[in-house]
């Protein structure tokens, strides 16, 4: 290890290799956990990736790659293994306004990127809560979702390229700007939503839309969940194609978000069994915002809400945005463990009452649970009560939320990803024929397994 250190120095130069406390003060974060690394690297260019990378797999010392350490499935634990930082490897290299596209190192943080795209009079869609300190290197290796999936798709639907860096130390120069392609395998996808375990993504080449010139938001009370469905259908035909954002919050996620300790206060009174945060961005300031009322109004009084608050302004619309992203409130009570499923609406309330009474019957309060979500692409989150980090107690609670989604053919991760966290169920979500073909890539390109060992699919001897 001593060796294969002080080589890294020479390749990475002065701060380019982290050790000891400073090493183990970069292994914290309050989103997940990840380990004790053996050292921290910081590469400046993708010839220093390279070069981590071809030597770590000639001494065979698995390398986990780190972003903005803002996952929530412990995809970034670094245990004994080398952490490849990304962070200094953070520029903004281009943006080309005529074709919409931008093109940006992995360790560029989503908040930088957002708002160099709208400087430029164009949109970066993606949003999420962590974009101040998630990287578009984590999100590619993620697929990250978030608030807009329902207008502009998962990350994977903005990247047109990307530049990555295989096991052995080979760059892939992907970095297609073409929105159509159709020239061979889309060697890309390989490295979108695989967690790091294929390859290292170093650079991206990003589709940008034009920036939206109106921006409606509003909180609306809903009494029933059967009035949901017909409420996205009436929002998303009735603004034209506009809609970008279908959040729906559960009582219990409501009250949390509008009571001391946190800063948010109700703009609905408590009490209605939904709420729904719905976001358009249009082309025409003056029309859309007409549209956007007389839309709410026809669901009024159809009766599928039963009271609206619509924001007037900028920071009305970041206030009701803010009550959606404070998240954190739901850990004020004591630890807590997080899911992200996916499922069709239609059975989310039958498949939330089922949780809940797993949960109770398994020995925790399944009144404790916290309900939210982005119901416009049929994503859920759930926040229980942590009952236990490791042992039966655990295992029961992932049980009494992963079990029910068997039977209604639904995803045990909607935009988190699997890390080490979810991999025993995975086999829950994919069939053994897909399984199978994820090994066989994980062998082909990784065959020392040292890409991020034991995410996603478990170590190459499990």
């Amino acid at each position: 290890m001593a060796t294969l250190l002080d080589d890294l120095s020479a390749a990475l130069g002065p701060g380019g290799v982290v050790t000891g406390a400073e090493a183990q003060d970069l292994a914290k974060s309050p989103w997940t956990r990840l380990g004790s690394p053996v050292a921290v690297l910081r590469p400046r260019s993708t010839v220093e990736v390279s070069a981590i990378l071809r030597l770590a797999r000639a001494a065979g010392q698995p390398v986990v790659p780190w972003g903005g350490r803002t996952g929530l499935v412990d995809g970034a634990q670094a245990d004994g293994a080398l952490a490849l930082s990304l962070e200094r490897m953070n520029a903004i290299e281009e943006i080309d306004p005529a074709t919409g596209v931008m093109r940006v190192q992995a360790g560029c943080v989503l908040q930088t990127a957002c708002e160099a795209a709208e400087a430029a009079g164009l949109l970066l869609p993606l949003d999420l809560g962590s974009r101040g300190s998630a990287t578009i290197g984590g999100n590619i290796s993620t697929n990250a979702g978030g608030n807009r999936v329902l207008r502009y798709g998962m990350m994977r639907d903005m990247v047109l390229g990307l530049e990555a860096v295989m096991a052995d130390g080979t760059v892939v120069d992907a970095l297609n700007p073409l929105i159509k392609n159709n020239a061979g395998y889309d060697i890309k996808q390989l490295f979108i939503g695989t967690e790091g375990t294929l390859g290292v993504v170093t650079r991206a080449v990003l589709r940008l839309r034009p920036k939206p010139a109106s921006h409606n938001v509003a909180m609306l009370a809903v009494d029933t969940f059967e009035a949901l469905s017909p409420l996205l259908r009436r929002l998303d035909r009735g603004l034209g194609g506009a809609l970008s954002a279908f959040e729906v919050l559960w009582p219990e996620f409501y009250k949390l978000v509008t009571t001391p300790p946190a800063r948010g206060t109700p703009p609905l009174p408590r009490g209605h069994a939904f709420y729904v945060l719905t976001e358009a961005m249009g082309g025409d300031i003056h029309s859309d915002g007409e549209r956007f009322e007389q839309v709410l109004a026809g669901a009024l009084e159809e009766g599928e809400i039963v009271d609206a608050v619509i924001a007037k302004s900028d920071s009305e619309r970041a206030a009701l945005w803010a009550l959606r992203d404070d998240v954190g409130q739901t850990s004020r009570d004591g630890p807590i463990l997080a899911f992200d499923v996916s499922l069709k609406i239609a059975q989310m309330e039958t498949y939330v009452a089922d949780v809940r009474a797993a949960m109770s019957a398994g020995g925790a309060d399944g009144d404790r649970l916290v309900v939210f979500g982005h119901l416009g692409d049929g994503n859920l989150h759930l926040i229980a009560p942590m009952v236990d980090r490791t042992g039966p107690a655990r295992r029961a609670l992932e049980e009494a939320v992963y079990a029910p989604l068997r039977t209604r053919g639904g995803s045990i991760s909607a935009e988190h990803g699997i890390g080490l966290m979810k991999r025993a169920f995975l086999p829950w979500s994919r069939s053994p024929e897909e399984l199978a073909v994820m090994r066989t890539l994980k062998a082909a390109l990784d065959p020392g397994d040292i890409l991020n060992p034991g995410k996603v699919l478990g170590s190459a001897e499990a």
